[in-house]
């Protein structure tokens, strides 16, 4: 067990912070899976527009793991599969039907999941298409089955801007956890490694067994799961490790009782673009419109799946990301001001790179889209490295990544790194730099030389 604290980073202020209650979203007419949520994936749809599936019914698989299918998240039929350019596959949208139905698969007690062998939970979770739900690092992609992780890793503890409260989402889901956890423990020859926060009162975190607990403090990107990887146990050459997301621990937990893929989900919907911010019961794939319908302030918004620093701007029709959990609303930006971006001023009124990281007690800002400028020549003054909790160079790394030296990069660490650790700097660069796409860059430049 670990104790952590990080002192890098930074929290931002922005208002629309979602209440800790819970509200039940309306019945979606429609829910959708977008491959482009997933990262390397050659996709190959196996049903058709008119076609009647289940929940947790096989839609698509990857054409390298072809035994690696993705599940629906409701039952009706296939309304829509839409491409994008080069015939890229966007979206496979499903209209659910009045009464869902569910594909069967074996169930187990509780008490029998801890005597199950590694091979008889990967034939599981192949047959019940849970496979996508587990990530692995490097590269934060879908993993292949066949490889054995060192150790896997949960966090416990969201940090990101508006992000969903983990004691909310997981109250009365401790079996469900606890089948989950004790079915990751199979899976890996290492340790299975939970950080939570040190104010988490949620008995689901505070009584699971069979997980390594490791207690966090500090800013954003504190509960970012390779921050923690990097604290507790970093990569080395060669090494594996797999990732899973809190509340999916507990789906899969639930699959391995029940036989049945469930699509819950806990989600936030906040930013100083809605009414009420709040919690939302919803479900995997839910088409943004059935948890933003009349909670939009007036005037011309941008709906983001995801959190601010890291989400894909969507739309009122658009659907929740594979790995979302988190809906933000921010108005459009106006006018720029001028010098807006060094331009000094009160911090009761602005939030400016000026003096973004002086205190402001406890005032919330309403942030927007604006910039305030666009990129421009690179600055070394150390704001990146004020916001990055790793022992990594970042200024390094990124010219290591614009000059494509792969060696320089595997020595500076880039397979320790993820673009959502990095969505702070971008956030405090004053060149404008999306620093994060950079990153992402270099993970494919070593991901295609091997």
């Amino acid at each position: 067990m670990a104790d952590l604290n990080i002192k890098k980073g930074h929290n931002i202020r922005i208002s629309g912070v979602p209440l800790n209650e819970v509200q039940k979203g309306t019945k979606p007419k429609t829910v959708a899976i977008q491959p482009i949520d997933f990262r390397t994936l050659r996709p190959k749809v196996v049903v058709k527009e008119g076609d009647s599936v289940k929940i947790g019914s096989p839609l698509l698989h990857c054409k390298m793991h072809t035994n690696v299918f993705w599940p629906s998240p409701g039952a009706g039929t296939v309304s829509s599969i839409q491409f994008g350019p080069r015939r890229a596959i966007e979206k496979i949208i499903i209209e659910l039907s009045e009464t869902e139905e569910s594909e069967c698969n074996d169930s187990y007690p509780s008490s029998e999941i801890p005597t199950l062998g590694k091979e008889q939970i990967l034939s599981s979770l192949l047959k019940g298409n849970m496979i996508p739900f587990i990530r692995q690092r490097p590269f934060n992609r879908v993993i292949n089955p066949s490889d054995t992780p060192r150790d896997i890793f949960i966090s416990g503890w969201n940090t990101a801007p508006l992000s969903v409260n983990l004691d909310v989402a997981l109250r009365r889901r401790l079996p469900q956890f606890q089948a989950g956890i004790n079915i990751l423990k199979q899976l890996t020859s290492g340790a299975v490694h939970l950080s939570i926060n040190e104010n988490t009162v949620s008995d689901t975190l505070l009584e699971i067994n069979g997980a390594e607990i490791h207690t966090i403090n500090g800013p954003h990107p504190a509960g970012n799961v390779g921050i923690q990887i990097h604290h507790i146990a970093p990569l080395k050459l060669n090494d594996l490790v797999w990732t899973v997301n809190a509340q999916d621990v507990a789906r899969i937990g639930s699959f391995f009782l029940t036989g049945r893929y469930d699509p819950t989900l806990f989600v936030t919907v906040g930013g100083p673009g809605v009414k009420v911010p709040t919690h939302i019961k919803t479900r995997a794939g839910v088409q943004l419109e059935s948890i933003l319908s009349d909670n939009l302030n007036k005037g011309k918004q941008r709906i983001i799946s995801g959190d601010v620093l890291t989400g894909k701007t969507a739309d009122n029709n658009g659907y929740l990301g594979f790995y979302d959990s988190t809906v933000s609303v921010i108005p459009e930006g106006g006018e720029r001001e001028f010098m807006g971006m060094i331009r000094p001023g009160s911090s009761s009124t602005r939030y400016s790179l000026t003096h973004s990281f002086i205190g402001f007690g406890k005032k919330l800002f309403s942030f927007n889209t604006l910039q305030n400028g666009s990129e421009r020549y690179m600055i070394p003054i150390n704001a990146w490295e004020d916001v990055l909790p790793m022992d990594i160079l970042p200024n390094a790394l990124y010219r290591a990544i614009l000059v494509e030296d792969i060696e320089e990069m595997e020595q500076l660490g880039i397979l320790e790194c993820d673009e959502e650790d990095f969505a702070l700097c971008s956030f405090a660069c004053p060149s404008k730099i999306d620093v994060g796409e950079t990153i992402r860059h270099g993970l494919e430049l070593m991901e295609k030389d091997g």
